[in-house]
């Protein structure tokens, strides 16, 4: 049984709330109608609205994610990551495969992940992502019709840790780090979105997310650089982003069967040709 606590900090129905902190809709409605849930000390059984400050307990049985293995060897596994599971820590990818992660993806945002089985292996896939000889590519939806044509956009990122989130600069700040991303339009859709595909040059925290926010195209879904007003017209409460591409450059000399090898996996909003 696993317990949660936390201060509100919007007025939202809870089982959504919940959500927004990583149960599935299945785990916290479960939690909800036997009595788990508490809000301020009381507990109650229905669907209402949490206030600004309220203070939420909950205690949910954590539901089994199903993992699908896209390859895998005597040195490493990739991993279709899906959404609501962490790549390390507790209940994690990490922690179910008995493997070393060398790369993350944020929470709810899906697609491929490497994992290492052993340290030697470990240790140069890490210099890998490091170096930057490995080639990422997403694939996201955002809101308006966009039009990148694999221009690469620089900005700065500054880092808030007690937030928990990022802020996007056009210029230098203090602290700020700078980002590169490279963006193309692969198609602008009839609902007014678009599917951009990404390509990573830098790797920091929320890169993406928070970069095309900047750039008036929030990523459909996104709770923490989105609009709410947006994610509620086309019902999405996870972000609309997956790896879709990794192929590793280079390498060293006794892993060097894996240099230029690709890896590939769909996004399931949308099936490239």
């Amino acid at each position: 049984m696993e317990k949660l606590e936390f201060i509100s900090s919007k007025k939202q129905k809870i089982v959504d709330l919940l959500q927004t902190k990583g149960l599935t809709f299945n785990e916290a409605f479960k939690a909800l109608r036997e009595k788990d849930v508490k809000i301020d000390g009381e507990r109650i059984k229905a669907n209402k609205f949490v206030e600004i400050g309220s203070k939420i307990e909950v205690f949910y049985q954590k539901s089994e994610v199903e993992l699908q293995i896209l390859y895998e060897d005597e040195n490493l596994v990739v991993v279709n990551k899906p959404r609501n599971i962490e790549v390390a820590g507790e209940n994690s990818i990490a922690s179910r495969l008995k493997a070393i992660p060398v790369h993350r993806l944020d929470r709810n945002t899906t697609g491929l992940v490497v994992l290492a089985k052993n340290e030697k292996a470990a240790n140069s896939l890490e210099k890998c992502f490091k170096n930057k000889t490995v080639i990422k590519k997403y694939l996201c939806q955002v809101y308006g019709q966009t039009n990148f044509k694999g221009e690469v956009f620089s900005a700065y990122l500054l880092k808030d840790a007690a937030k928990s989130n990022v802020k996007i600069f056009s210029h230098n700040v203090k602290g700020g780090k700078l980002i590169q991303n490279q963006f193309e339009t692969v198609e602008n859709l009839n609902n007014g979105t678009s599917i951009v595909e990404c390509q990573l040059l830098t790797g920091r925290t929320h890169q993406i997310r928070a970069h095309l926010a900047f750039l008036g195209h929030p990523i459909i879904g996104d709770g923490k650089y989105g609009k709410n007003e947006i994610n509620k017209k086309y019902k999405e409460k996870y972000q609309k982003l997956h790896c879709f591409y990794l192929k590793i450059e280079k390498i060293d000399k006794d892993f060097r069967y894996l240099q230029n090898k690709e890896f590939v996996c769909p996004a399931d909003f949308y099936q490239q040709n």
